[in-house]
């Protein structure tokens, strides 16, 4: 996805330092030449011995010496033939220095935990007369070989670099994109120092509009994306091009909290949009594999999915904001039984307060008398009214548009509370928040439209009066002493509502935590992946979030 003509490594210079590891201390600048490292000494990696069980301590240091040795000379195949998957590693260790034109490398191993043995990397990168050096950490685990009994190497990719993934590769060349320097809407410049979260979409904005911005290009290390349509990833510049100035609908100061509200929490997510536009204000993440669930996750809403349904109900004249609901503990439906958290009920309940307390069977037993309709008129609503689910949002970055699907049986009862086959994301449900507050729905979107002309998706503005209930049944319950938001949203105000959610998914021993809330202008969702109640976890986020707002 960029160019550059391949340059031959000369004199290429690759040492091993070694020590803290167990196996001695070695200080090689000049190629390991007689050093003894991974010479002729008997060791359970080359022994003709088959063993089983789990790899000794010996073995890993052994194993990982050796293999780090061959790497550290520019050895390939003899670095990958320590591995269990040779053929792969000696494609990825030769690339090393022919594609990615790695001249100099010293590789520091660290104290091994176990069988994994962590090391930095000090390396140097030329081409074309341009030189950089490039320092970075990695780790590699040492396994027992299936077929062999040896002790090997467990090859991934992320042993040549943490970022590496299945089917990337590493390369430096002339990037064939410009750079950018995006700014805020404030003209306030957005880097991925200083907002980590955002680091996936500027490569992608960079990608995408490097050249309508006015930007030169420059000289790089970058990963090759395995996905078509995914964005490279710049590891290092060794020449800096003239970047073109990008403006984004990002708001610095909501991003920042965006970015400390994530840090509070493990496998967490937010997304914040202006409802009267649906400019996107903040995206951000804070999850282990890296993923940016904020835009691109799918995964069950849970009770934050009862806006959609209460304009469903509304509209369908199937109830209203401050007209009596039934809010027993259980309600029965095609053979399955629905149940309220600790089968708790409500002897007088409305609408709006069963929505406060986040009743279920409130909103399961009204959709009855809707008969065959049933079954699709969950989606007919989110597609019509709330644009989710037809695959067309234009944001300027890649999102995922959420999926409200038809179902059937016990499915559809579970769709109604944001279960069964739901699917959404943070950036979905604080669309889904906007569009209830601003009574029509708005594209989210990062650039402006003018930018290429893309074609924003559309709805249907909600009925006259629907955006006024709902937003009466979002403040009610972030303020009503019933409300389970009230407490999440104590430091928001004074114009505030929102809607918890809990989803109970498969193989989780705790729900995700679901929040969705608005103040003023601003509307924001947030996801905290087993994270409880939906006010445990990502209700403190989201209030981060939106004290930060108009």
């Amino acid at each position: 996805m960029r160019s550059g003509a391949k340059v031959g490594i000369v004199g290429g210079v690759f040492a091993l330092v070694l020590g803290g590891v167990g196996y001695g201390a070695y200080n090689i600048l000049d190629g390991l030449g007689d050093s003894g490292v991974g010479g002729d000494t008997s060791t359970a990696a080359d022994s003709s011995e088959v063993r089983s069980g789990p790899v000794t301590g010996e073995e890993i240091a052994d194993t990982s010496k050796q293999f780090l040795a061959a790497w550290a000379e520019g050895d390939a195949a003899v670095a990958a033939a320590l591995t269990n998957n040779k053929a792969d590693a000696e494609t990825a260790l030769t690339g090393y220095s022919d594609t990615a034109h790695v001249t100099k490398a010293v590789i520091t191993p660290g104290k091994a935990t176990g069988s994994t043995v962590p090391y930095t990397v000090k390396a140097t990168v030329s081409y074309k007369g341009a030189t950089k050096s490039w320092s970075y950490a990695s780790k590699l685990t040492v396994v027992r070989g299936l077929t062999t009994g040896r002790a090997l190497v467990d090859w991934e990719p992320s042993v040549i670099h943490p970022d590496l993934a299945k089917g990337e590769s590493l390369e430096t060349g002339e990037s064939s994109t410009a750079s950018i320097e995006a700014v805020d809407r404030n003209g306030q410049v957005l880097t991925k120092e200083k907002y980590p979260s955002l680091a996936g979409i500027l490569d992608e904005l960079r990608q995408k509009y490097g050249e309508k911005a006015g930007g030169t290009t420059g000289i790089e290390t970058w990963i090759n994306s395995a996905n078509a349509d995914g964005a490279d990833k710049t590891l290092l510049t060794l020449v800096k091009g003239k970047p073109g100035k990008l403006q984004t609908t990002i708001d610095a100061k909501i991003q920042a909290a965006a970015e400390r509200g994530v840090k509070k929490f493990a496998e967490s997510s937010v997304a914040a949009v202006e409802p009267s536009t649906g400019a996107i204000r903040a995206i951000a993440n804070n999850r282990a594999d890296g993923f940016d669930a904020a835009r691109k996750g799918k995964v069950a809403p849970g009770s934050t999915m009862k806006i959609i349904t209460s304009a469903m109900i509304i509209q369908n004249g199937l109830g209203s904001a401050n007209a009596p609901v039934k809010c027993p503990p259980t309600v029965p439906w095609v053979g399955v039984t629905f149940h309220n958290l600790k089968d708790f009920s409500m002897p007088s309940a409305t609408l709006k307060t069963a929505f406060a307390r986040s009743c279920n069977t409130a909103f399961i037993k009204p959709v009855l008398p809707l008969g065959n309709k049933r079954d699709t008129a969950l989606g007919n609503e989110a597609s019509q009214y709330f644009g989710l689910g037809g695959d067309n949002w234009q944001a300027g970055i890649a999102t995922w548009d959420g999926s409200v699907p038809e179902s059937r049986d016990a499915e559809t009862a579970a769709s109604f509370i944001g279960q069964g086959k739901i699917e959404m994301n943070p950036l979905n449900m604080a669309s889904v928040t906007a569009t209830a507050v601003n009574g029509r729905f708005r594209q989210p979107f990062i650039v402006a439209q003018s930018l290429d002309n893309r074609t924003f998706a559309t709805a249907t503005p909600l009925p006259p009066g629907v955006s006024t209930q709902l937003k009466e049944m979002l403040r009610y319950t972030a303020t009503a002493p019933e409300g389970t938001a009230t407490q999440a949203m104590a430091s928001v105000g004074p114009d505030k509502g929102a809607k918890t959610g809990s989803a109970e998914i498969d193989g989780h021993a705790t729900s995700d935590s679901w929040f969705a809330g608005f103040s003023n202008d601003l509307a924001a969702a947030a996801l905290v992946q087993s994270g409880g109640h939906g006010g445990d976890a990502a209700g403190p986020v989201v209030a981060e979030v939106l004290r930060a707002g108009p």
